[in-house]
């Protein structure tokens, strides 16, 4: 290299030197003042200390009562399986049996519309043999267990898995539909058991947990309160169910069936059995049988193995505020007739539509749903007293009742055409083609409702096409004709009693004129 060259090379070299030294420099002093917040984040500020026991100690007696139930009641639930028979043809929706669900909620089957994890499942061809899974509840230490009767309806294979992981075969000891229970039972010996509570002396707001296996989920338990009670048979398909329902916020879910609601004391007072929702899941409306209606049940099926209920062939509904003044009552209490079919005990003993029924045996009625489940839990064949007002007069009548037998309610058809715009009401004759379109009885006679104004009298009322009103204010009515005269005659201002005929029962409305 000649002098030249080694001298521009020097120069060179020191002219880079100095902004390396300066970038040395200055990667050293941010190094030096990022180190110190580094330093600072290894050893954090203590958090803020926990309230003291004192500060919460109701909600830590709250934490531990609820432990201590928990813990008392589980190990006597049972994740219930079946292996059941299916029709080929059966919908996913079709594995149990509903109320109605599309307008209450859904009552689960083995698995209802969802599959075992609780996806929806698609539409699919089905097997003769379909597997499920429920919820049961041990009431005695030899192994009998309460569960639904949809859980083990048409079980071939019946299976129990205990809070020890315990897996044991079970036999039906015998169902009954209509309430919608079953008992069960495993060969097996001091087992955990809970004992019986009396829901009637439940009270809304009161705090409930419920138990059981959702979506598979084993031995879940939730917890809410009594929302309401003597809730009504939801089930259009079959009117003699009995209600008087529980109803709660406890979360209800597909495989809770079967499973027990306990009060505070640990106490079974009802068994879950459907909910109500707009997309079958749980929405705030869980229902359980409360054990007014279980305990009964249940000890005869265990005795007899299966449950025959008493039957007086009426319809009722409940008195109210507004329609009692009709029926020349002082209260609004009772199961007022709306139907006595021809045959059976109650025309028998003389019973008429329009009597009220205030007490049984002397206990007084305080509702439809309560004379319903009197009745349904005594044997046939036994005669009750009937304490009954006919048009303001205090009667006694013995019923001799029957075996109820297995007759569902008909469905609803439409007709058309109108006639009276006073109450908001179309009104046609009752016809052979409507009678048979409709499936109405040929005892049933009337005028057909075939059109209804929006936001009228009997809209509010909530009559709908394909009504038929029997009676207008107490008097039978035979034709359209004779409906629109007894409508007329209602004096201006003042309420009209309607008697209607529809989905296979009668039922009292009451129609409150239009203002201004």
């Amino acid at each position: 290299m000649n002098p030249w060259m080694q001298n521009q090379k020097t120069k060179l070299t020191k002219r880079l030197i100095v902004p390396v030294v300066a970038v040395a420099m200055a990667v050293s002093i941010g190094t030096h003042e990022f180190a110190k917040p580094a330093r600072a984040a290894s050893e954090p500020t203590p958090a803020a200390a926990a309230l003291d026991d004192n500060s919460v100690s109701a909600l830590l007696s709250l934490d531990h009562a609820m432990e201590a139930l928990a813990a008392r009641v589980t190990p006597a639930i049972v994740n219930v399986t079946v292996t059941s028979k299916t029709n080929a043809n059966m919908n996913m929706n079709d594995g149990s049996q509903e109320p109605d669900t599309q307008q209450f909620g859904q009552q689960f089957g083995p698995f209802g519309q969802f599959g075992p994890f609780g996806f929806n499942m698609p539409m699919q061809p089905r097997s003769q043999i379909e597997h499920g899974l429920g919820s049961g509840v041990i009431i005695s230490p030899d192994g009998y267990i309460v569960t639904n009767n949809h859980v083990v309806d048409g079980a071939v294979d019946i299976n129990v898995t205990l809070t020890d992981r315990r897996i044991l075969s079970a036999k039906l000891v015998g169902s009954d539909p209509l309430t919608d229970l079953a008992v069960i039972k495993v060969n097996a010996s001091d087992l955990p058991s809970v004992p019986w509570g009396d829901s009637t002396q439940l009270h809304p707001g009161q705090t409930v947990l419920a138990f059981g296996n959702p979506f598979g989920f084993r031995f879940t338990v939730t917890r809410g309160i009594v929302s309401a009670l003597n809730r009504p048979n939801p089930s259009a398909s079959d009117r003699r169910k009995p209600g008087e329902f529980i109803q709660t916020d406890a979360a209800i879910n597909p495989g809770n069936s079967g499973g027990p609601l306990v009060d505070a004391r640990g106490e079974v007072v009802g068994i879950n059995t459907f909910l109500i929702s707009s997309n079958g899941q749980f929405s705030g409306m869980g229902f359980a049988i409360p054990t007014q209606i279980v305990r009964p049940t249940v000890e005869t099926l265990i005795k007899y193995g299966k449950v025959s209920h008493g039957y007086i062939g009426i319809g009722i509904s409940d008195v109210t505020p507004e329609n009692s003044k009709f029926f020349d009552l002082k209260k609004a209490e009772g199961a007022v007739v709306t139907q006595v079919e021809p045959d059976a005990p109650g025309a028998k003993a003389g019973l008429k539509t329009g009597d009220v029924i205030t007490s049984l045996d002397g206990r007084p009625v305080g509702d439809a749903g309560e004379l319903q489940v009197q009745v349904g839990q005594m044997r046939p064949g036994s005669t009750i007293k009937l304490e009954v007002i006919r048009d303001g007069k205090n009667m006694n009548i013995p019923v001799t009742l029957q075996a109820m037998g297995s007759k569902n309610g008909e469905e609803e058809s439409a007709s058309s055409e109108h006639r009276k715009p006073r109450w908001g009401l179309g009104l046609e004759d009752l016809t052979p083609d409507a009678r048979e379109q409709l499936q109405a009885p040929k005892d049933v006679h009337g005028a057909l409702v075939g059109n209804v104004q929006p936001g009228s009298p009997a809209d509010n009322a909530g009559l709908q096409r394909g009504d038929v009103i029997v009676e207008v204010n107490r008097h039978p009515v035979q034709s359209a004709s004779d409906a629109a005269q007894e409508l007329a005659k209602v004096t201006k201002g003042q309420d009209a009693l309607v008697l209607v005929w529809s989905n296979g029962g009668n039922t009292f409305r009451v129609l409150h004129p239009s203002q201004g």
